[in-house]
């Protein structure tokens, strides 16, 4: 089992999950030019993907699903609240999914769970092939019991370290976009997600990517700190997602 992302941030998201031949994306934030170049610098293209799975109707999550979907003839698979809010899925193979119930997509199986974010019926998802698991865990004002049990022995986790207190209190935003960032049904902060981190650490977990990471209100530097003290680490041992170039694959 291996994971690679197209590019992770507000500016567009996409990560690869593949189990054998099996592939599918989790959301896709950019255009279709853009996609279907950073799925071939991972040396995929849109028709090797068995579908894409969507976790909330945000831009820089769903905003190029449809066009990537429809092009390739890719099925989809999000929750009715996202459905209802979704803009261009029309034309679009569209699967609905209980957040609270796993499904199979070929040789990869996937376990949805609610998060608290300001979507209508926002989800992240645990991964398996059946010996292996990664855990996605972004767009998340904050952790909650039943997210620390979904995760809970993963041995890989892609976490959100979306932005530092005092940069976002410092920094541009306007006060209530600092608020919705910064409230809990917004992202997850870098002591936040230490903080749950420290919780799942157990001897199989083999890597931990800081996802999400806001240009203006954060630095790699603070998340891969506050998540190495977590793990008790060296700090370059932490990954660092990008936006541009997300990572390339990674192998569990």
């Amino acid at each position: 089992m291996r994971f690679a992302s197209l590019g992770s941030g507000s500016a567009g998201n996409g990560l690869v999950i593949a189990a054998g031949s099996t592939r599918v994306l989790m959301d896709c934030g950019f255009g279709l030019a853009d996609s279907v170049a950073r799925l071939a610098r991972l040396g995929l293209a849109p028709d090797d993907l068995a579908g894409i799975v969507v976790t909330h109707e945000h831009a820089d999550h769903l905003g190029g699903v449809g066009r990537l979907a429809r092009k390739y003839r890719l099925p989809v698979w999000l929750t009715a609240g996202t459905l209802a809010m979704a803009q261009d899925l029309e034309g679009v193979a569209v699967r609905v999914i209980d957040s609270h119930a796993a499904f199979v997509i070929d040789g990869l199986e996937l376990m949805p769970y609610p998060v608290p974010h300001d979507a209508r019926e926002p989800v992240q998802y645990v991964f398996s092939d059946g010996v292996r698991r990664l855990g996605v865990l972004t767009d998340a004002g904050c952790s909650t019991p039943h997210i620390e049990a979904t995760l809970a022995g993963v041995d890989a986790l892609v976490l959100e370290c979306n932005h530092d207190a005092d940069m976002l209190q410092n920094g541009p935003y306007p006060a209530s976009l600092k608020r919705r960032v910064g409230g809990r049904f917004g992202h997850l902060e870098n002591g936040q997600a230490a903080a749950l981190l420290a919780k799942l650490v157990h001897d199989r977990l083999q890597c931990v990517m800081a996802a999400h990471v806001s240009l203006k209100n954060n630095t790699p530097a603070l998340a891969q700190r506050a998540l190495a003290q977590a793990l008790g680490c060296a700090e370059r041992d932490v990954r660092v997602a990008c936006q541009d170039a997300g990572f390339d694959w990674i192998e569990i």
